[in-house]
C-alpha cells in the first residue's frame, strides 16, 4: 500500500461541486488501496476578500491578527472537504496546521517550520482514515496560529510528502499539465509525460501559477516525484521527477518571455570591480535582472547587457547612469521591443548541436539574434518582440517537439531515496531545509579549470550567422558549454564560446573555415580560462544575487571576461591563474549570507 498527498489549490475548491469532485479523487486513491493526505487552499478569491475586509478596518492591520484572519480560509476548506468525503462514505478528518504537528517561529506572514510532528498523521492514516489538512499555516510555540508566505501550500504539501516519505505529491491544478510550450502560440505543443526537476525550474514561464519554484527544488532534494494532474479531468497529468539519463530528451520545452526591456552598458573600464558597481546600483533599486551577458573585453574596455522587466526600465537606467557616473566612464544603451526566447532539455548536457539547430530554425524563419546566453541545460536568444510567436513556432516545429511522445508515462513511485530513511533523521532534514526556503538559497559554487574560449569579433550581424557557426563546430562533434553574443554595435555582432581544452585545436580548424567566409571578421581565442557556476534557487527574485557575487570577485581583485545565466545559474569567465582564488572568495560569501 502506497501513500499519496494531494494538494488542491483555491480554483480546485471554489465552489461545492469543485469539492466533491477534489473528494472523489481522494476516496478513489484511497479505494485503490493508498493512503492519503490531503493539503487544501482556500477556496476561490477567499483570500482576497479577507484582505479586502482587513483593509476596510485599518490601514496597518497587526500581522498576527492576519496570520488568525487569513488561516480561516484554508480551515474552511478543510472542513467542507472532510464533509464531503464523509459523505461519499469514507472517514476523514480535517486538521490545522497546528493540528498536524507544524511547528514555526513566531514571524507573523512569512513564518519558517522548525519542526514536523507526524505521529498524529500516522495513526489517523493507520486506522484508514483520509487525512484533510491545511495548508499555508502552522503554529508558534504559544499557539499563535502563523502562515507561512508565498507558496506556503506547495511548501506544506511537498515537507509532508518528504518527512512522510510519500509515493507522489500529486498536484491539482486548472490546467491538463505542462506542456512544450503555450498550447495558445503553438497549436502542435503537446503536454509533457515527464520532465525533470532541473528542466521545470528553467521552464520557470511555463511553470509559472503551476508550482511554486521553492518546492520544486525541496522535492528535487529530497527526491519526491511531484504530478501536475488537472483537476477538471482523470488526465495523468505531467510527472515531475528524474528521467534517467537513457531517456533524458534533448529539448523537453520552450519558454517565451514577452515584456523584457534590454539595458547596455558599453564602453566600460575592463578592470575587476566594475560588475560589482552596476549590480550594486540595480540591487539598491530592487531590480530583478534576468538574462546577462558580458562578451570578452576589447581594447580595454567591456560591455554588458542584461534584461529587466518592461516596467521596470525607468528605475534600470537611473541606476546604470548612477553606475556610469561612479566609474567615470561608459554609456547607457536600451531596447524596448524585445522577447526572450528558451530551449530547455536535460540531454543538452550529452548532445551537440542543439544550438545550432535552434539558430538554423530561426534563421530559415529570417528572425536575426539579439543576444545568446545559456546554460548546461538551456539555450536563450533575445529576438526582436514582432518575431517572437514566429520564433516560437518555428524552433518549436525544428525541434520536432509537435511529435508525439513516444516514452512511457511513469506512475512516478519513488526510487532509491537521497537522504537518510531513519524518521527522526529524515524529519530533521526536511525542517531544516525548509528553515531556507525563502532565503537566497545558493547550493553550489562550481569551479570548472578545462576549458578554453574562443571569440570571434564583427561578424555580420544578418540571421544565419550563429546558425552557420554552431553547425561548423558540431559537425565536428564538438561539445559547446558556454555561449555568449552581446547585443550588436554599428552593424557588427561579436559571440564568444567556451569548449574543453582538448578539443580547442579541432574547434579552431573547423571555425576558421567559417570566419574566413566573413569580410573584417577576426578570431581570438584563450587555451586556458576558468568557468565559475553559481547555482541556487531564487538566483532572479533575490536582486542582491549579482551584487553579492561581483563585490566577492572585486574585493579579491578579478576580473570577469564574460557573463550568461539562466533561471537557476550565474555563470563568469575569469583568467585561469584567479580561479581558485576567485572560487574561494565566492564561497566564503556565499557561505556567510547562509549564516545571517
Amino acid at each position: 500500500m502506497g501513500l499519496i498527498v494531494q494538494k488542491f489549490g483555491g480554483t480546485s475548491v471554489a465552489t461545492a461541486e469543485k469539492i466533491r469532485a477534489a473528494a472523489q479523487r481522494a476516496v478513489a486513491a484511497k479505494r485503490d488501496g493508498h493512503h492519503v493526505v490531503m493539503v487544501v487552499s482556500a477556496r476561490g478569491k477567499k483570500t482576497d476578500e479577507l484582505l479586502t475586509l482587513a483593509a476596510e478596518l485599518t490601514d496597518a492591520p497587526p500581522r498576527r491578527e492576519m496570520d488568525m484572519l487569513l488561516s480561516t480560509g484554508e480551515q474552511e476548506s478543510v472542513a467542507l472537504m472532510s464533509m464531503a468525503i464523509q459523505e461519499l462514505g469514507e472517514p476523514a478528518i480535517s486538521l490545522t496546521g497546528g493540528q498536524i504537528g507544524i511547528i514555526t517561529d513566531s514571524q507573523h506572514s512569512k513564518a519558517r517550520i522548525r519542526q514536523i510532528s507526524i505521529e498524529r498523521m500516522r495513526r489517523h492514516l493507520a486506522d484508514g482514515t483520509i487525512v484533510v489538512a491545511c495548508g499555508f499555516q502552522g503554529v508558534d510555540d504559544e499557539g499563535n496560529i502563523t502562515t507561512l508566505g508565498r507558496g506556503g501550500s506547495d511548501t506544506t504539501a511537498t515537507a509532508l510528502a518528504a518527512v512522510l516519505k510519500a509515493d507522489e505529491c500529486q498536484i491539482y491544478t486548472d490546467v491538463e499539465g505542462v506542456f512544450t510550450t503555450d498550447p495558445r502560440i503553438v497549436k502542435g505543443a503537446r503536454k509533457i509525460n515527464t520532465v525533470s526537476h532541473d528542466e521545470m525550474l528553467e521552464l520557470a514561464s511555463l511553470g509559472a501559477g503551476v508550482m511554486h519554484s521553492r518546492s520544486i527544488e525541496f522535492a528535487k532534494k529530497f527526491d519526491v516525484p511531484l504530478r501536475v494532474r488537472p483537476s477538471f479531468s482523470d488526465g495523468l497529468g505531467t510527472l515531475i521527477a528524474p528521467h534517467g539519463e537513457e531517456h533524458a530528451p534533448v529539448v523537453t520545452g520552450l519558454a517565451l518571455v514577452r515584456k523584457e526591456s534590454r539595458v547596455t552598458l558599453a564602453d566600460l573600464p575592463d578592470r575587476p570591480g566594475v560588475m560589482s558597481v552596476i549590480f550594486a546600483k540595480l540591487a539598491h533599486r530592487k531590480i530583478p535582472v534576468d538574462m546577462v551577458v558580458q562578451n570578452v573585453g576589447t581594447d580595454d574596455t567591456a560591455e554588458v547587457s542584461f534584461t529587466v522587466p518592461e516596467d521596470d526600465l525607468a528605475a534600470t537606467l537611473t541606476a546604470a547612469q548612477d553606475a556610469i557616473q561612479e566609474l567615470g566612464a561608459g554609456s547607457v544603451h536600451s531596447g524596448t521591443n524585445v522577447a526572450k526566447l528558451s530551449a530547455v532539455g536535460d540531454g543538452m548536457r550529452s548532445h551537440s548541436g542543439v544550438a545550432a539547430q535552434m539558430f538554423r530554425s530561426l534563421a530559415d524563419a529570417g528572425v536575426n539574434i539579439e543576444m545568446i546566453t545559456t546554460s548546461d541545460i538551456k539555450i536563450s536568444v533575445l529576438v526582436n518582440r514582432d518575431d517572437a510567436d514566429k520564433s516560437l513556432q518555428t524552433v518549436h516545429a525544428g525541434f520536432g517537439l509537435d511529435q508525439a511522445d513516444a516514452r512511457t508515462p511513469s506512475i512516478g513511485y519513488r526510487q532509491s531515496p537521497s537522504v537518510p530513511t531513519t524518521e527522526g533523521s529524515l524529519e530533521s532534514q526536511v525542517v531544516g531545509s525548509l528553515a531556507n526556503m525563502e532565503d537566497l538559497v545558493v547550493s553550489d559554487v562550481d569551479l570548472d579549470e578545462r576549458q578554453s574560449r574562443i571569440s570571434i569579433h564583427h561578424i555580420p550581424d544578418t540571421p544565419g550567422v550563429c546558425a552557420d557557426l554552431f553547425e561548423a563546430v558540431a559537425e565536428g562533434d564538438v561539445m559547446v558549454d558556454m555561449i555568449v553574443q552581446n547585443i550588436s554595435r554599428q552593424g557588427s555582432a561579436e559571440v564568444s564560446f567556451t569548449v574543453l581544452r582538448d578539443d580547442i585545436d579541432r574547434c579552431l580548424l573547423l571555425v576558421r573555415e567559417v570566419v574566413s567566409q566573413w569580410e573584417g571578421a577576426e578570431l581570438s581565442y584563450d587555451r586556458e580560462i576558468d568557468k565559475l557556476t553559481v547555482t541556487g534557487i531564487g538566483l532572479r527574485s533575490h536582486t542582491g544575487v549579482g551584487e553579492m557575487l561581483f563585490r566577492a570577485l572585486a574585493d579579491a581583485d578579478v576580473n570577469v571576461q564574460m557573463i550568461n545565466t539562466s533561471e537557476v545559474r550565474l555563470s563568469v569567465v575569469v583568467g585561469a591563474d584567479r580561479g581558485q582564488q576567485a572560487a574561494a572568495s565566492l564561497h566564503t560569501a556565499f557561505a556567510r549570507s547562509d549564516e545571517q
